[in-house]
């Protein structure tokens, strides 16, 4: 699910945080919503162009000073976008070119579901955020694999049943919203594409046993 995409491609993001912006204005519009958003630092778009907002794919409908977006119903349903509010700071990425480099992973900016924070902690130098995430999205993250929370790229740390684990290094802190994070909060979660991929190649039939038995049959499992 591409959130209010504009045309049937795909958009891809790297889940490098580009900038932040600070929401200006919420408007209501029938049953959506026009989002304004300014940039802190120079950010150039293009009417049309497709951006990452917390992880969530919008399409660019005025750009200036401040930068314009209008929110689907099934947007405002499936995402923390509605939860906005005027001065909230949030993460901003346009799409990858082809020329670009791919320095996180592949993000699309389709959010699988929401997840909650359930304990944000510091060791060291690290920042460790736990966060609660709905059963469609645990399935597909595994320890040391990739997760993009609020648009961001990060490697999961720890995952169990319920809960999966992240460390943030300062130079993330400081360069995202996450540093205003705490528990209780929501966040946009999109798991990593591959296992998605990986799970339409087994089948949509027994998907657990099958990728079990490949596992297996591969020397990755006992």
């Amino acid at each position: 699910m591409e959130q209010d995409r504009k045309t049937d491609s795909l958009n891809m993001f790297t889940g490098l945080i580009e900038a932040t912006g600070t929401i200006t204005s919420v408007e209501k519009t029938g049953n959506g919503i026009r989002l304004s958003l300014m940039p802190s630092l120079e950010f150039a778009v293009q009417l049309g162009d497709s951006v990452s907002v917390n992880g969530v794919c919008l399409t660019v409908t005025k750009h200036g000073k401040n930068i314009s977006f209008d929110i689907s119903p099934e947007t405002l349903r499936s995402t923390t976008i509605g939860e906005l509010r005027t001065k909230d700071r949030v993460n901003l990425e346009r799409a990858l070119t082809l020329s670009g480099r791919l320095g996180g992973h592949l993000v699309t900016g389709h959010v699988d579901g929401v997840g909650t924070i359930s304990d944000r902690r510091t060791a060291g130098e690290y920042t460790f955020f736990t966060f609660e995430a709905p059963s469609e999205v645990l399935k597909y993250i595994v320890k040391k694999g990739s997760i993009a929370i609020d648009g961001i790229s990060l490697t999961v740390v720890e995952v169990n049943n319920r809960t999966f684990s992240v460390a943030i290094i300062p130079h993330t802190l400081k360069a995202t919203n996450i540093d205003g994070k705490v528990p209780g909060g929501k966040v946009n979660l999109e798991a990593d594409i591959i296992g998605k991929y990986v799970e339409k190649f087994l089948g949509s039939k027994d998907t657990d046993k099958g990728l079990m038995e490949l596992l297996k049959e591969k020397g990755f499992a006992g």
